[in-house]
């Protein structure tokens, strides 16, 4: 279970130079930035209110009861399937496909699907139509509830994935029946008391798999224009400068991003050989190594944030201004990260649930080249769009004289952690 539990395993010696990685990775930082600077003078991304509407016919198909319908029966049959597995299945995930269907299908599974359809786990997601048949069943309005505390945004979504995270990349076991269990009794219990009291609004906001779908599908060429709730094809850069300036909106993507750095180290012998040999024990060393990590991405951001407000001299709440930026970051870390996982252990999976013996997974499509040239130019990329998001929202708050340099502490952020995800998988 080492591999579904830290990614694709071990990614260290990489068939691919250092020094060209790098040397590739700032030449994309440094020409990008220049090119920005030299080119694009004003904002040009228009969030919500961009794109070009799908056909009528299509948008009904999309929106039409029985689609809905269907959608949710999916996601209540699939979370009775990996229910039904933890409590009568075998303990392990060589003969029970509940940690591979949690780990591989769904938690990297949402990554691709979001892309392409939208943010999809808000239909499929089992406890949102679990609150929809009690509020029928009552004759309540699944919208009904006391409002949401105005400051509490994405903060209970953050603390979510944050939990999800431990679980997959820390926890003793995370592959076993009761580990599984426990957390999804829990995560259950929490969502489905704070949907009674805040009404379906709650998953919008606190649900952490509905937030990490909904963030990753601001990248989706598809969305749906809040004005006239019209699907339409868009830019993904004018998804991303949607996404609302929330509270918890940088504690979600930090931890998105740190757990993934902290999945990148945690299998190195170093780190291995530290937790196992910590005092503390190897839980405890490795939580606190987790939570390091999300609290030096934090860190470096916040003073990022905090030196783009001194430049600018105006900007009033830099930390979600930008936090937008770092989406696409922490989706090219996630592909560098989980791609061999998901294109191996996924048909694995796929096969233990449909019954057979001892399946042996598939070869990855890719040659270890391939795999390390994927890696490194879905980390860039990441970065590459994350500065052009960042230059659009400085050209669009700053004066013209400060638009530029007001972006030098987002690309010395681009920069440091260009450094550290590519150490990561080189190293």
């Amino acid at each position: 279970m080492n591999v579904l539990a830290h990614g694709i395993g071990s990614q260290h010696d990489l068939p691919l130079s250092p020094f060209y990685a790098f040397a590739g990775a700032f030449a994309a930082l440094f020409v990008s930035f220049l090119a920005l600077g030299l080119l694009w003078s004003a904002s040009r991304f228009r969030g919500d209110r961009a794109g070009r509407p799908i056909p009528v016919a299509l948008q009904r198909l999309a929106d039409a009861r029985p689609t809905r319908a269907v959608a949710r029966v999916l996601g209540l049959a699939a979370a009775l399937f990996v229910l039904l597995h933890l409590l009568l299945g075998p303990n392990g995930p060589e003969h029970n496909p509940a940690a591979g269907t949690v780990y591989v299908l769904l938690w990297v599974g949402l990554v691709p699907t979001s892309l392409l359809l939208g943010p999809v786990w808000r239909l499929l997601n089992p406890l949102r139509t679990l609150h929809l048949l009690v509020c029928r069943a009552l004759g309540r309005d699944p919208a009904a509830g006391r409002p949401l505390p105005v400051h509490l945004g994405l903060w209970p979504a953050a603390a979510g994935l944050l939990a999800f995270t431990w679980l997959e990349l820390v926890a003793p076991d995370p592959a076993s029946s009761t580990a599984l269990l426990l957390f999804f009794v829990l995560h259950g219990v929490v969502h489905l008391a704070g949907a009674a009291r805040h009404g379906a609004r709650w998953f919008d906001h606190a649900d952490a798999f509905e937030v990490y779908s909904g963030l990753l599908a601001r990248l989706s060429p598809l969305g749906r224009r809040p004005a006239d709730r019209r699907l339409v094809l868009r830019s993904p850069f004018n998804g991303l400068d949607a996404v609302p300036q929330t509270p918890g909106l940088v504690a979600t993507v930090c931890v998105m991003l740190g757990s993934t750095a902290y999945d990148g180290f945690s299998d190195a012998p170093s780190w291995i050989t530290t937790v196992q040999t910590s005092p503390l024990g190897r839980t405890t060393a490795a939580t606190l190594g987790l939570l390091a990590a999300v609290a030096l991405v934090a860190t470096l951001y916040a003073l990022c944030a905090g030196a783009t407000r001194l430049i600018s001299g105006q900007l009033s709440h830099p930390l979600t201004a930008f936090a937008h930026s770092l989406v696409p970051i922490a989706l090219g870390y996630l592909v560098a990260h989980y791609f061999t996982l998901f294109v191996t252990e996924g048909p694995h999976t796929v096969m233990v649930a449909l019954g057979t013996d001892d399946p042996v997974p598939p070869e990855p499509p890719l040659t270890p080249g391939g795999i390390a040239t994927l890696q490194v130019t879905a980390v860039v990329v990441g970065h590459v769009l994350g500065v052009v998001a960042a230059h659009d929202r400085s050209v669009r708050l700053f004066p013209p004289a400060r638009a530029v340099a007001g972006q030098l502490p987002l690309l010395a952020l681009m920069i440091a952690y260009t450094i550290g995800g590519l150490t990561l998988l080189l190293a």
